[in-house]
């Protein structure tokens, strides 16, 4: 008997918006509670964005492609005693983007944590405004990139966009940044931040005797991240020798009896997992984060455990709570978790609110590593 907005879900902490990649459900199509409706892709994972309710899919509000931040209604669900429209809606309503203070047409956004923006993109993206002179509007990511890089309203203005309704992407301001010539119109330049656009020449093997395979979507994505994470916060890394076998050999002793009981093989990472969280506990400032000037001490211990996919590439499903989790529930969770990401079946919540990670380098045979 009402009109429920699919909403597009946060999908981590640091990610404002996300692409649309393709549409399992059409206009008109009947929804169950919790099937797929759409496809969707972040700088981090690809994911399913499922119905929050059983229904008739009335309206798609954005097309394949389409950036879209985090918070906005993507689609419009009728149920039960609704009439299905069976017109799709515009690409891009540009009366229904953010005006000003982060707001759609004087009403708050759903999620309150949008309220509540990093202060440090808030702070950075200040000198761009939300919307130009032309009625465009900028997502957060991109006002950040153009304060960063020192790219001028002005310039912003009449940089062609390929997003829906036109709108400038991350790609089309990093590629603008790989083939800008001309100086700042404002500011000094400084060093820009390294890029990870694909360059405006196509590579050609001139010998023959070098191969070009081309990086797929995610794995250009990770890259990117990768340098900005380097880009933005400095890394420091120490390391300390651990004796760990009494560890290897109670598992080694205890791992057939523990599948036989708990139904679970357990490895090392549930409990590197558990040493952790109980190494957060003893020491909360290394559970933290920083936004602007302020450091934000989280109470909540969630550990992201890093895992490569068959693809090659990587994703970071969290333990929430693994402070509170026994041995026996670690291993369960790590067990699911693991087996979720390789078959693609993760939900965005599975990859959310992660406050610690650990990555195991040692099964590629070395050492020791430093990951970022």
């Amino acid at each position: 008997m009402a009109q429920v907005e699919l909403i597009m879900p946060k999908m981590g902490e640091s990610i404002m918006e996300a692409t649309i990649l393709r549409w399992v459900k059409n206009v008109g199509d009947t929804v169950e509670a919790d099937e797929t409706i759409l496809e969707i892709a972040t700088d981090k994972v690809d994911s399913e964005v499922p119905s929050p309710v059983a229904g008739v899919l009335s309206e798609i509000k954005y097309q394949v492609d389409a950036v879209v931040p985090v918070g906005q209604a993507i689609a419009v669900i009728a149920t039960a005693g609704e009439e299905a429209t069976p017109a799709l809606s515009p690409a891009v309503k540009e009366e229904a983007l953010p005006a000003t203070n982060g707001q759609t047409n004087g009403i708050a956004p759903s999620h309150p944590e949008r309220e509540l923006l990093s202060t440090g993109v808030a702070e950075t993206a200040a000198a761009i405004p939300t919307t130009g002179g032309s009625g465009r509007f900028y997502s957060p990511l991109v006002r950040n990139i153009a304060k960063t890089e020192h790219i001028s309203v002005a310039e912003l203005e009449r940089l062609p966009g390929t997003g829906a309704g036109g709108r400038v992407t991350k790609k089309d301001i990093l590629a603008y940044l790989e083939n800008r010539t001309a100086a700042p119109q404002q500011q000094p330049a400084a060093r820009p931040a390294p890029s990870i656009t694909a360059p405006a020449k196509p590579a050609v093997s001139v010998s023959g005797n070098v191969e070009i395979v081309e990086m797929d979507r995610m794995r250009k994505l990770i890259a990117s991240h990768m340098v900005m994470s380097k880009h933005t916060s400095p890394h420091v890394t120490s390391f300390v020798e651990v004796d760990v076998t009494n560890i290897v050999n109670w598992r080694e002793k205890n791992k057939d009896a523990f599948q036989k009981k708990y139904g679970e093989k357990i490895t090392f990472t549930p409990i590197f997992v558990e040493a952790s969280a109980k190494a957060i506990g003893d020491f909360p400032m290394i559970n933290i984060s920083v936004e602007g000037n302020n450091i934000l001490v989280k109470k909540d211990i969630n550990i992201g455990m890093a895992t490569a996919l068959p693809s090659g590439n990587l994703i970071v499903p969290v333990i929430k709570g693994a402070n509170q989790l026994s041995l026996v529930g670690l291993t369960k969770t790590v067990n699911d978790l693991a087996a979720r990401a390789r078959s693609n079946n993760l939900k965005p919540e599975d990859i959310q609110d992660g406050t610690f990670t650990i990555t195991n380098v040692g099964t590629f045979g070395n050492v020791m590593g430093t990951p970022i």
